[in-house]
């Protein structure tokens, strides 16, 4: 899936506040193909609302927010996802969005 959305000149970049090497294990574990950012300090996952307040397994905590952010080239967003229920349908929706918007 990957693929369609290079064919879109989509970038994508993954964001979490884990550091370097974690990241670079869940790359080699899951074949990420793109890359995936720091931000210890959660400076722009909170300004995206990526990092807050949420629910786990009835708890309140803080913690990261699985969202998806499509930002248009002119630096604007253009849709926000946030609270992305299910990860492994949620691409197959983001690429139908940005297909429908490059008609």
């Amino acid at each position: 899936m990957y693929g369609e959305f290079q064919k879109l000149d989509t970038v994508i970049l993954g964001i979490s506040p884990d550091n370097e090497a974690s990241h670079q294990k869940f790359v080699d574990k899951f074949k990420i193909p793109f890359p995936l950012l720091c931000d210890p300090g959660k400076k722009l996952m909170t300004k995206y609302e990526a990092f807050g307040e949420k629910k786990m397994y009835g708890k309140v905590t803080m913690g990261v927010i699985r969202s998806t952010v499509w930002v248009g080239p002119d630096g604007k967003v253009r849709k926000h996802w946030r609270k992305v229920a299910k990860a492994a349908d949620h691409p197959a929706k983001v690429l139908e969005t940005l297909q429908a918007a490059a008609e």
